[in-house]
């Protein structure tokens, strides 16, 4: 049985909707079959919306919690040394 969307990771979900869509593509699937799978998708959509919403507003706490940073440029260790 397949597990939740809720259950699955963003990549996972993406994944998993990224077969969906291949499989309804080739239309070799019964009408049923086509609409268990839209229905598989819509809450795989469902909830991977929810997690990058969720992400969204953790990074704007984070951006909130010090208004005065500034981005710098990443310096690899090879730069670094110089």
């Amino acid at each position: 049985m397949a597990k939740k969307p809720e259950n699955l990771s963003f990549e996972e979900s993406i994944a998993e909707l990224e077969n969906i869509v291949i499989l309804l593509e080739q239309g070799d699937v019964s009408l049923d079959d086509a609409l268990k799978q839209f229905e598989r998708g819509i809450k795989l959509v469902r909830s991977s919306q929810h997690k990058l919403e969720n992400a969204q507003q953790k990074v704007s706490i984070l951006m909130q919690a010090d208004d005065e940073a500034t981005l710098e440029p990443f310096a690899s260790e090879t730069q670094s040394k110089d």
